[in-house]
């Protein structure tokens, strides 16, 4: 038994030591990339749907916070420098926070894989940050839990509390749309879509949110089983 626990200590201090680098590149690349598209939107650029006339900076910091791509990249930033310090961080707060970040982050490079990029055509330093925000972020932060986790940091009951985020966002969207007649994605866009084909999106929306959500949490004591069996 004394075999096992001391290997047990030598496996996760050799993780830890592997995951600090990945976890401090992860929020680099992430900070870096969310400072970029700020500057981008703050100078007049557009974030994912181009205006001939550039709303007011008010109007246009706004909208930069209310895309489901930023939030989920700030969560991944802000969930990710604790681990930078201490990667066996933990505290529940933390762990729906983190759980949403990866769900999130997951969601951001699927649908912009699939449904955004074919719609976007970007230059410059407006593409650089699309790539960071919508690829890069993605796969560091994804393959950094897979590789690295922390594991044990899911169960089923963070599956209701990691749901809030997603839901607010969601009805603040909808909610702040019929105001102002502006929407962050056009699959959401009830101007043109109509409100029943945008509650089916939102519908699809939290499927795949819950499908992606109960993965990480199932996923989670497995590949905790399989990285001890592969040392």
């Amino acid at each position: 038994m004394s075999d096992v626990r001391s290997t047990d200590v030598r496996d996760s201090a050799t993780t830890s030591r592997a995951a600090v680098p990945w976890h401090a590149v992860t929020f680099a690349v992430v900070t870096a990339a969310l400072v970029l598209q700020l500057v981008l939107v703050v100078s007049g650029a557009s974030v994912l749907v181009e205006d001939a006339l550039a709303p007011p900076l008010g109007t246009r910091i706004l909208r930069f916070f209310s895309y489901f791509t930023v939030q989920s990249n700030i969560l991944v930033m802000l969930t990710t420098w604790p681990l930078v310090r201490r990667p066996e961080h933990d505290g529940r707060a933390w762990r729906v926070a983190r759980l949403d970040a990866i769900a999130g982050i997951t969601i951001t490079g699927v649908v912009h894989w699939f449904f955004l990029r074919p719609l976007l055509h970007l230059e410059g330093w407006s593409w650089v940050a699309d790539k960071l925000l919508h690829v890069a972020v993605p796969l560091l932060a994804v393959v950094g839990w897979l590789v690295f986790g922390p594991r044990l940091r899911t169960s089923w009951s963070l599956l209701l509390p990691a749901l809030g985020w997603p839901v607010l966002w969601l009805a603040y969207t909808l909610a702040a749309g019929a105001v102002t007649d502006w929407y962050p994605y056009p699959f959401l866009d009830v101007t043109t879509k109509g409100y029943g084909t945008v509650l089916a999106n939102c519908a699809g929306i939290a499927v795949a949110l819950v499908v992606v959500l109960a993965a990480l949490i199932a996923l989670d004591p497995r590949l905790r089983r399989a990285g001890r069996v592969a040392a």
